[in-house]
């Protein structure tokens, strides 16, 4: 196992990139620690697929270094890196035994075959395969044949990382959240240090110690689940993650109270007058409906009952903006405004967040 620096890190496709847009990755300079689970979470194109590339040793970035411990990799192939990788479609040998396709990594490697045996029936009980290790993999289904592949990315014991790259696209539905579940555990006993790349919020959520949010070729956001939907640090992860993702309204902040169009809004801490686009951000869990003078004045366009809540979806200024409401809830007779927690809005200056002077202050007093 091992700690992954990405130090100064940028990538381009073009031979001569002359500025940043040219860049499909762009600075990076991070510290994963060894043993953690991280996701890599975006829209495609956003530079996932071409960051796992660089750590896998499969592209060579156009600057910086990559770094497993205190070893330089950058220029390191894919087998001297000693890390093992489980791609989006299942990579198997169709006639070889399941037993056989779990084991190989340990038997290429020259392992004791007592250990190749225990290993492999370790792994084969934690992905449910245990019943199959005799059959051939020709002619099993696709989510079999995924989990021989995830089974044999886990059966090494002394890689530096292991790699996913969307590993659960092929896979039913109903079988993604049992592989998720499958995966934590392995990582909990194991304690690999592990790279998964995915544009689902919930596979990289349930998955991740934390999660590295991109968006056009820049890490926006590492942090915990719980910091993304506390603090999004970037308008595109207030977005990206929640469902439905954070109502974004612009405004105009000044001291602790922000104006939208027209319309006076307390905040939480106390700011001045950021400069550039400003917004403030809330997510639809902290917003409840009034029918009486304050809050924003909303048109109601419908109510979406998903079961476990509802969603108001509503529009201000031309804008929408959405609620949550508890099951069941009925909308009063004249109920058409909507009210914003104020310890939980968010102040956006050009997408960035930006802290409340409070915030600032204490964070100052620690550092002393």
């Amino acid at each position: 196992m091992a700690q992954i620096t990405l130090d100064n890190l940028a990538h381009s496709y073009f031979p001569n990139p002359q500025s940043e847009d040219d860049f499909a990755l762009k600075q990076l300079d991070h510290v994963w620690k060894d043993g953690e689970a991280y996701a890599l979470l975006g829209a495609s194109g956003c530079g996932k697929s071409t960051l796992l590339n660089i750590i896998s040793g499969l592209v060579v970035p156009s600057r910086g270094r990559i770094l497993f411990g205190d070893q330089d990799v950058t220029h390191q192939d894919t087998v001297a890196r000693n890390i093992a990788q489980v791609f989006q479609f299942p990579v198997v040998y169709d006639t070889m035994t399941v037993g056989d396709n779990l084991a190989f990594p340990l038997r290429n490697r020259g392992m004791d075959p007592a250990y190749i045996a225990e290993r492999v029936q370790k792994i084969a009980a934690m992905i449910g395969m245990e019943d199959l290790l005799k059959r051939k993999a020709r002619g099993l289904t696709a989510d079999a044949k995924q989990k021989i592949s995830l089974g044999r990315g886990m059966v090494r014991e002394d890689v530096n990382a292991i790699l996913f790259d969307e590993p659960l696209t092929v896979i039913d539905p109903h079988m993604k959240w049992e592989l998720r579940t499958q995966l934590k555990a392995l990582h909990n006993e194991f304690g690999h240090t592990m790279i998964y790349v995915t544009h689902d919020q919930t596979e990289a959520l349930t998955f991740a110690d934390k999660v590295v949010v991109m968006h056009d070729g820049r890490v926006v956001q590492l942090g915990t689940p719980e910091e993304l939907f506390d603090t999004p640090e970037h308008t595109f992860v207030g977005y990206f993650i929640g469902s439905p993702g954070m109502n974004l309204i612009e405004a105009e902040v000044a001291g602790d109270t922000a104006h939208c169009a027209g319309h006076a809004i307390d905040l939480g801490g106390h700011y001045r007058a950021p400069k550039g686009r400003v917004q403030i951000g809330i997510r639809p869990e902290f917003v409840t409906l009034s029918d009486g003078n304050h809050g924003l004045p909303v048109t109601i366009k419908r109510v979406e009952d998903v079961g476990r809540h509802q969603i108001l979806r509503a529009e201000f200024a031309g804008k929408p903006v959405n609620a949550i409401l508890p099951e069941g809830f009925s909308i009063p007779a004249g109920a058409n405004r909507l009210h914003f927690a104020p310890e939980r809005i968010n102040v956006y200056a050009d997408d960035w967040r930006v802290g409340p002077l409070q915030a600032v202050a204490t964070t100052e007093r620690k550092a002393v």
